[in-house]
């Protein structure tokens, strides 16, 4: 990546050699143009909300910012690129958006994220420490900037407008209103489940801001728990475990079993400990943040329980299915299964084959179909 501040290798993490998708896209460039065209002072606390790959966090290290990310695949491949780039350790402040945001922030940079509502917590959780001085500039594509999308920045910071487009990207400018009456954030967010769900029906989730389908039950969930395995399984894997509705449904169904709640986001795992907490389950639960099932043991878990993303970030891939599903086999132990569910036409059931050497069909409709695979 080419910028005013140098030329910087990046890539992805996980890395991938077939990986075709940069770590950076024209918003970041655009964003960085801006700054140095315009000489934006970046002094003081100057804090990157949304850095996808650490792009951002990378090309202006010299001024020490701080990353605030829900995700642990984003915060890995800043840790990896600062150190590829030769950024010295401490140059760049990680933090999670479950971590305490800075007091002051003099220059907010935002890489609008698809989640809206994750949005409005950062921005809320970050406008205490804005100030009347204080330098707020967003980027994304045009695509990911909606009409919604300015109205939080101004409901929540100030006056804002956008720029012109250049190679599909935008830019917003905000001048920070501190005697702005802000909304209460209204996250986490509690509902209580339908009843024809299984052992969790009737029983409460809560729901984290940025958490896929936050204020109600998704389809594809609703139709998993209705065609969970029976009780049985001492070692469980609820992988991807969002606001972890699926892992309390097996805690809840049989105390005995040991649940592992995994999830990239921040968000996530912290919504599915607080709906583990909610519901009282009296067994024993273990919370993740990670990549997948890395640093799980192999041969130590009876069954997988799966809902696999196929989106990262706007581009369609099957590649995280995949390494969740071969992370799958590697951590089951013989006789071990993963069950899926997923839209038909994933087309799951071929990659299954290939990777476990069978595949059989649980349940379906005209929409989902729940499979399972059994490590021989």
């Amino acid at each position: 990546m080419t910028t005013p501040w140098g030329e910087f290798a990046l890539t992805r993490f996980p890395e991938d050699p077939r990986e075709r998708l940069r770590a950076w896209d024209a918003s970041d460039e655009y964003l960085l143009a801006h700054l140095a065209e315009e000489k934006v002072p970046l002094s003081g606390t100057v804090v990157v909300l949304g850095d996808r790959w650490g792009a951002l966090v990378t090309a202006l290290a010299e001024h020490r910012p701080t990353q605030i990310t829900d995700s642990f695949l984003a915060q890995e491949a800043a840790r990896l690129n600062l150190a590829r780039n030769g950024v010295e350790t401490g140059a760049v402040r990680l933090l999670t958006t479950q971590d305490v945001p800075p007091e002051r922030v003099d220059v907010l940079l935002v890489r609008v994220p698809k989640s809206l509502a994750l949005l409005e917590d950062q921005l809320l959780r970050l406008a205490p420490a804005v100030h009347e001085g204080t330098v707020v500039v967003g980027t994304g594509m045009v695509k990911e900037i909606h009409t919604s999308t300015l109205e939080l920045f101004e409901r929540i910071l100030g006056p804002t407008r956008t720029s012109l487009a250049v190679k599909k990207a935008r830019l917003i400018f905000c001048t920070p209103d501190p005697s702005l009456e802000r909304p209460a954030g209204p996250w986490p967010y509690s509902y209580t489940l339908p009843a024809d769900i299984g052992p969790v029906s009737g029983r409460t989730v809560v729901n984290h801001a940025g958490v896929f389908c936050a204020d109600r039950l998704d389809i594809g969930t609703r139709f998993f728990l209705r065609h969970l395995p029976a009780p049985g399984a001492r070692r469980v894997v609820d992988l991807g475990c969002g606001n972890g509705v699926v892992g309390t449904a097996v805690a809840v169904a049989d105390p005995d079993a040991e649940v592992l709640f995994v999830d990239e986001s921040f968000q996530a795992v912290a919504s599915a400990e607080a709906t583990y907490r909610a519901n009282g389950v009296p067994g024993h639960a273990e919370f993740r943040v990670g990549d997948g099932l890395a640093g799980v043991p192999a041969g130590s878990v009876d069954l997988v329980l799966n809902n696999p993303p196929f989106h990262s970030h706007q581009a369609t891939t099957d590649a995280t299915a995949w390494r969740m599903f071969t992370g799958a086999k590697r951590v089951l132990r013989p006789g071990g299964e993963l069950w899926v569910v997923g839209n038909r036409h994933l087309g799951y059931h071929v990659k299954l084959k290939r990777l476990f050497g069978n595949s059989r069909l649980v349940a379906s409709d005209p929409k989902f179909v729940v499979l399972k695979a059994v490590k021989r």
